[in-house]
C-alpha cells in the first residue's frame, strides 16, 4: 500500500467538496425548488394536452402492438 496515505486525502478531499456542495443546496433552497418543478412536470406529463402532443409527435409509437393484435 504504496499510495495509500493518496487515496485517504482525495477521499477526504471528495467528501469535502460533496458535502460543500450539498450544503449549498440545502442553504439556497434548491430541493424545494426541484420538488416544486417535478411536480409541476408530473402534472403537465398527465394532462390530455400532453398526451396529444405525444400522440402527435410519434403516430407509429403503437403502431407495432397493433399489428400484433391483428394477426
Amino acid at each position: 500500500m504504496k499510495f495509500l496515505d493518496w487515496y485517504v486525502k482525495i477521499a477526504i478531499g471528495s467528501a469535502l467538496i460533496g458535502a460543500s456542495m450539498e450544503l449549498f443546496m440545502i442553504k439556497t433552497g434548491f430541493y424545494d425548488k426541484v420538488t416544486v418543478l417535478e411536480s409541476e412536470k408530473r402534472a403537465w406529463e398527465s394532462s390530455p394536452e400532453a398526451q396529444a402532443i405525444r400522440e402527435a409527435l410519434n403516430p407509429w409509437r403503437n403502431h407495432e402492438a397493433e399489428e400484433r393484435k391483428n394477426s
